[in-house]
């Protein structure tokens, strides 16, 4: 056991210390010096490398350097307040600005498309074009002799217009309101006494009566007898009432515009 122990100790002390001595003279003390190890390949560039970063490390003072003066872009405390403050004014400004219009025009949008939805529904559940067109009509007043009667259309109804004379006139101004059964004067009935106006339809059950016809002058119902005068009122058979009287007028005493 002794004997390796010494073994080892040599063998290391061969590989890092090397004895230099007088062999002459044994009393002398010997020492020891110490021998770098040969360093491979790879350590030597691991070596080169800590050395380099260490140059690179070092920091070297300049001293002829000028420092720009930066004091012009630095502001007051208070005036950098007062900065924030008008820009973030401006920015609410800018912002409130920009919400009106945004919101004038979505205003603007938004009435206009109701208008265009409102107008197509009209357009949807109202009359057609045929049927406005027949909602007015105007007839010619010098196109109707006088003492004659003539029978035009209107909103899907026959409409008589008669030319009446002053025989006529005086005739069914005379008629008293007793012997009415649907009392009107003639005046009521007329706007010119020469233009009697009236809807061409029976008030008993709807039949068409015939004009220059009955015991009065002026139409008869060949369905069930009804006769009227010359201004249109019933007097005589099953109607209950006068002839309608449409809306019209006249215009400047040339045309009569029905509806």
């Amino acid at each position: 056991m002794a004997s390796m122990v010494k073994t080892l100790v040599g063998s290391a002390c061969s590989h890092s210390v090397r004895v230099v001595g007088n062999a002459a003279t044994k009393s002398a003390i010997p020492t020891a010096t110490k021998v770098k190890p040969a360093v491979p390949f790879n350590n030597t560039l691991l070596q080169s490398q800590t050395s380099w970063q260490g140059s690179m490390s070092v920091r070297f003072a300049h001293t002829d350097l000028q420092v720009p003066d930066l004091s012009s872009y630095k502001l007051a405390p208070s005036q950098g307040r007062e900065d924030f403050h008008s820009r973030e004014r401006e920015r609410k400004q800018e912002r409130r600005s920009f919400l009106y219009t945004v919101t004038a025009g979505i205003g603007v949008g938004g009435v206009y498309c109701a208008k265009t939805t409102v107008d197509g529904i009209i357009r949807y559940i109202g009359p057609s074009a045929d049927v406005l067109a027949l909602g007015a009509t105007e007839v010619a007043m010098d196109a109707i002799p006088e003492g004659k009667s003539m029978t035009f259309a209107w909103r899907g109804k026959p409409l008589f217009i008669r030319h009446r004379t002053a025989a006529e006139i005086e005739r069914e101004e005379g008629v008293p309101l007793s012997e009415l059964r649907d009392p009107e004067t003639d005046a009521q009935r007329v706007q010119q006494s020469e233009w009697l106006v009236v809807i061409g339809v029976c008030t008993h059950l709807g039949c068409v009566p015939i004009a220059d016809a009955g015991d009065y002058g002026g139409y008869y119902c060949p369905c069930h007898g009804s006769h009227y005068d010359g201004s249109g009122r019933i007097r005589r058979g099953p109607a209950p009432r006068n002839l309608e009287v449409p809306n019209y007028q006249i215009v400047d005493d040339a045309i009569i515009r029905v509806g």
